[in-house]
């Protein structure tokens, strides 16, 4: 059955559909060539009439500008003409007395919105390939126009011809590896999707049950904390943290978030994302929090979930399959750390749909695209966004072409603008999984293999450590995760590294030379626990590994800082970045001890300062909240919303 509906489609794949007569004659020119990663095979013409959702990135006409606020100590608000762009002095400065002024909605999409010029050729270029209006949508700023086409329509449109690709895995996708446009177009378009990304965005956690079934454990194998660890008195690392099976006691005694007492939760938010079918089960919650965090039990019923583009929010039980598959293991251990270390904030949970894989079947023609780019849209249409975002997911970033990244990345520097922290998990493979650390670009040459979307600059990226007195690189030999590091291809260096990052490179004395881009963004910024954490999954315990356990940990305490800036009458942080490398990094604790072991080699080692394996280290909740105060000086202009600048 399911052979004979895919050779269906390949048979219908050269279905003729009806051409439109153009009025005009368009000379096109290759606007982009992304070759098919490692483990994706081309087995045929994609069928005419299988639909794509397709989105066109027209270029923003003040991006540089958003992004000069960004980076001059946060939107700074300096008029245009008092202060250059080029202005080294202004770059990244916490000193300045504007420092957290963020900007609103409407400020940011007056600086993304492409111009007239670009709006009208893009319509008229359709309107000529028979696009009426009628058929478009468009994100608030207008940067995004969207429309559903047929894949016939599409290869007229693009000058190009789509197929079927098949993964390793089983997956399939419709896509095409390079695409085309009228030449005079090509300064106003940034990106089309979905054509050349194979982005998947894979959840960042090990689970130990891949070692051997958890039937098959035994009590010695690991001693889960009983319930009763809630009740100790003056708790220390000591008595409260065990490294074969962490809870939240232990983080928050660990990260000294234990005795603080949240002030403005309402005033602040923060928010996690799920994808893959993903989402977080109340029931698994409430029973994590009545075991380890007794006094958040409320929450497991009281945070919200907002469906987003058909997002998954299945309450009842698992099927045997979802359980064979682990549906859920993510999202349940991204909200029950967060609750865990930084209840009574409210958290939001986004549950995005609108990702392949594409199932080749007549009934289900329609293509979705990358859900980053749906939830990015979502996010940004909204007034008010929570203050911490915390996202556990990514890919290679030789999955996703550099005009989809770019594109992507800048609208998490929107986020960052509008006063929000947008974290990523730093990946769970050191430098990458041997076997696969070759390049995508039909050379096949040795490579490190770089993240997306970690390795944006307009995000900050989490890696993982283990053990407590000290805390060292996270390593777990069962299940292969170490955690990821190393340097963007895609990004280059932002300014607010240039203080650290090219003395790490030197010293590691021309190492690895070639295999990774000396010049690039480095990852991560900072590190958290992010191995063996109880999580509540099925109704029994299970333990997970990864940065997608460092990612939420870090997130609830930024969350916690944020409370403390809130109720003190200051702004949120929102993008740390250029706080973190000029002030911040201060309040962490160093990392010297292991390395991002990957590719067949140890891999980028943890030393004193910055490291492309934990960043900065991990946080000292205290010194945080004293410094970020200290950053702020005098200004109390916080007025308590969610994001500030003018709507």
């Amino acid at each position: 059955m399911y052979f004979s509906s895919f050779t269906a489609l390949l048979v219908c794949a050269g279905a003729a559909v009806g051409s439109p007569v153009q009025k005009r004659e368009y000379k096109y020119a290759l606007k982009e060539e992304h070759f098919a990663p490692h483990g994706w095979t081309d087995v045929g013409p994609a069928p005419g009439n299988h639909l794509l959702n397709l989105e066109i990135g027209l270029k923003q006409s003040q991006f540089d500008e958003l992004e000069r606020h960004l980076y001059e100590g946060k939107l700074y608000h300096y008029p245009i003409d008092l202060r250059p762009a080029t202005d080294p002095a202004a770059v990244s400065d916490p000193d300045h007395h504007r420092y957290g002024q963020h900007l609103g909605v409407a400020e940011v999409e007056n600086l993304i919105k492409p111009s007239d010029e670009a709006l009208d050729l893009v319509h008229e270029w359709l309107a000529d390939h028979g696009i009426s209006s009628d058929r478009l949508g468009y994100t608030p700023a207008k940067d995004w126009v969207r429309l559903t086409i047929p894949v016939s329509e599409a290869e007229r449109l693009l000058d190009t011809k789509y197929s079927i690709f098949l993964h390793n895995d089983g997956d399939y996708l419709v896509r095409t590896p390079k695409w085309s446009l009228p030449q005079h177009l090509h300064s106003h378009i940034d990106a089309i999707q979905p054509t050349n990304s194979f982005f998947r965005p894979m959840a960042r956690s090990k689970d130990l049950k891949t070692v051997k079934p958890l039937a098959d454990f035994t009590p010695g194998d690991f001693q889960v904390p009983a319930q009763n660890l809630n009740t100790l008195s003056n708790p220390t690392v000591a008595t409260a943290c065990n490294a074969s099976a962490v809870t939240p006691l232990c983080l928050r005694t660990l990260y000294k978030t234990l005795d603080y007492k949240p002030k403005a939760a309402g005033k602040n938010k923060v928010a996690l994302t799920n994808y893959l079918s993903e989402t977080n089960n109340r029931s698994d919650v409430r029973i994590f929090l009545e075991r380890y965090r007794p006094d958040a039990v409320p929450a497991a019923s009281s945070f919200k979930i907002q469906v987003v583009n058909g997002g998954d929010n299945q309450q009842t039980p698992n099927t045997p399959a979802q359980l064979a598959a682990g549906k859920d293991l993510e999202g349940n251990l991204d909200a029950e750390t967060i609750l865990g270390i930084s209840y009574p904030t409210p958290l939001q949970a986004y549950n995005t749909g609108g990702m392949p894989p594409f199932k080749p079947d007549a009934g289900n023609p329609t293509d979705t695209n990358e859900p980053y780019l749906v939830w990015q849209q979502y996010i940004l249409a909204q007034k008010n966004i929570p203050q911490v975002v915390s996202n556990s997911y990514g890919d290679s970033e030789q999955t996703v072409p550099p005009s989809y990244a770019k594109r992507v990345c800048e609208g998490f520097a929107q986020l960052g603008a509008r006063g929000v922290s947008v974290f990523f998990a730093s990946g769970d493979s050191g430098v990458g999984e041997e076997g696969f650390c070759v390049t995508n670009d039909g050379k096949n040459s040795s490579t490190f293999l770089s993240e997306f979307p970690t390795g944006c600059p307009y995000i900050t990226s989490v890696g993982a450590t283990q053990k407590f007195n000290p805390e060292i690189v996270a390593l777990d030999t069962r299940n292969g995760f170490v955690s990821g590091g190393g340097f963007a291809r895609y990004f280059k260096r932002p300014a607010y590294q240039d203080g650290v990052v090219p003395a790490y490179v030197k010293s590691l004395k021309g190492q690895f030379k070639g295999l990774f881009n000396a010049n690039g963004r480095a990852y991560p910024d900072i590190a958290a626990q992010g191995e063996h954490f109880v999580t509540i999954w099925n109704g029994t315990v299970v333990l997970l590994d990864g940065t997608s356990a460092s990612t939420p940990t870090a997130s609830a305490v930024f969350t916690l800082v944020n409370d403390a800036l809130i109720a003190a009458g200051k702004p949120p942080l929102g993008f740390l970045n250029p706080w973190l490398y000029k002030k911040g990094f201060k309040a962490l604790n160093d990392i010297t001890s292991g390395s991002a072991a990957g590719c067949g080699t140890k891999g980028f080692p943890a030393q004193k300062g910055y490291d492309a394996v934990t960043g900065f280290g991990t946080p000292d909740f205290k010194k945080l909240v004293a410094s970020a105060l200290e950053s702020y000086g005098g200004y109390t202009g916080y007025q308590g919303g969610l994001n500030g600048g003018k709507e």
